[in-house]
């Protein structure tokens, strides 16, 4: 039994955080899935990565442009994006049938720019879950203040959705709680599924800053310690919500809990272990997804146990002496939200240009 398997004898699964035309071609997804990978999850930079280098994506460009002539870049790159989501939907859909809908998703995102905008957000995600036309589908949407009643909305219309760049405990409960509402609207709510996407390491990465700053022993000892005690704190109010009375009349109706995704779990500081956002939030409803570098290091090394309940009261301490070194954590999380919205914005302007570059389109 390897490390992701041992994983899922604790009630969480991992989901690759990458996607590629390769993947599929080289056989690499399937045998990934094999060692128990049991999902993939796409966002804007995973897209721009893939498609700009020339290769994989030389002929399908070319044949959809054949098959679409009319066609703008950006019709270009969501039919490109379409065929990737569909054959990895293809390809995780035995996964999906053996675990009765709980996972084997693969995630595509409505366009960041829409990440301020209720309405296009919706008419993006209804067109994508269409074009698509998979039951194992996520629609990534953003976890802004108009990406929660999008998420409401979309979940009440029986769409898949990953709630996602979520920073912060608040932010959390917003999407929890656009879930369990668009869940009670909907009449058939067993057959639709939703993560809440949490990130993890660039809350360190920017903690850390400052505590390097203040550069005290105390200051120093916290480093590495916030984003993990955030992901205890968040479990802590999964449980609340989704193993409580109040949530206890959707499960009747066949509702499902919001499982809980750990994303950006690769190691930045290369003092830290290069599994520690693995190893350390491993629960019961939980999903890590990881980069690929992230993946193979977990099963070559990575060590498993319930690790996400362990010391919480620990966790809630770290955060508390955050405030010793002028650290508000939420303006932290606020600034962490406005620049990955930023970063997808900018990566998908980057793959556009670079695509409208290959094709010639003015």
């Amino acid at each position: 039994m390897n490390s992701i398997q041992s994983l899922q004898k604790q009630g969480a699964s991992v989901w690759l955080d990458f996607i590629s035309r390769s993947l599929f071609s080289s056989g690499e997804l399937k045998n990934l899935i094999g060692q128990g990978v049991a999902g993939v999850t796409s966002n804007p930079s995973i897209f721009q990565k893939a498609m700009c280098e020339p290769g994989d994506y030389d002929q399908p460009l070319a044949d959809i442009r054949k098959a679409f002539p009319g066609l703008g870049i950006e019709g270009i790159y969501q039919k490109l994006a379409v065929q990737d989501i569909q054959m990895a939907a293809d390809v995780l859909r035995p996964v999906y049938d053996s675990t009765g809908g709980t996972d084997g998703f693969v995630s595509l995102e409505v366009s960041p720019r829409l990440s301020g905008s209720t309405i296009q957000t919706i008419q993006e995600a209804r067109k994508l879950w269409k074009e698509v036309g998979k039951p194992n589908l996520m629609i990534k949407v953003p976890a802004t203040p108009e990406g929660i009643p999008a998420i409401e909305a979309l979940i009440a219309e029986g769409i898949n959705v990953n709630a996602t760049l979520i920073f912060s405990l608040k932010q959390y409960t917003d999407v929890a709680q656009a879930y369990i509402r668009g869940l009670a609207s909907n009449p058939q709510s067993g057959k639709v599924a939703s993560v809440a996407s949490y990130f993890v390491s660039r809350i360190d990465t920017t903690v850390d800053k400052s505590l390097d700053k203040a550069g005290t022993p105390e200051s120093l000892a916290l480093r590495g310690k916030t984003a993990v005690a955030c992901c205890k704190m968040v479990y802590h109010r999964f449980n609340e919500i989704f193993y409580s009375q109040a949530f206890a009349e959707q499960m009747r109706r066949g509702g499902r809990v919001q499982k809980l995704v750990w994303g950006s779990t690769g190691t930045k500081n290369p003092l830290y272990s290069d599994v520690l956002y693995v190893e350390e939030i491993i629960g019961k409803d939980t999903i890590n997804t990881l980069p690929m570098a992230t993946l193979k290091a977990f099963l070559d090394h990575g060590k498993v146990r319930h690790s996400i309940t362990e010391n919480v009261e620990e966790a809630e301490k770290i955060l508390a002496e955050l405030a010793k070194f002028k650290i508000n954590l939420n303006s932290v999380t606020d600034q962490l939200l406005k620049e990955g919205v930023l970063a997808f914005v900018q990566a998908y302007d980057q793959l556009i240009e670079s695509l409208q570059s290959r094709c010639a389109i003015k």
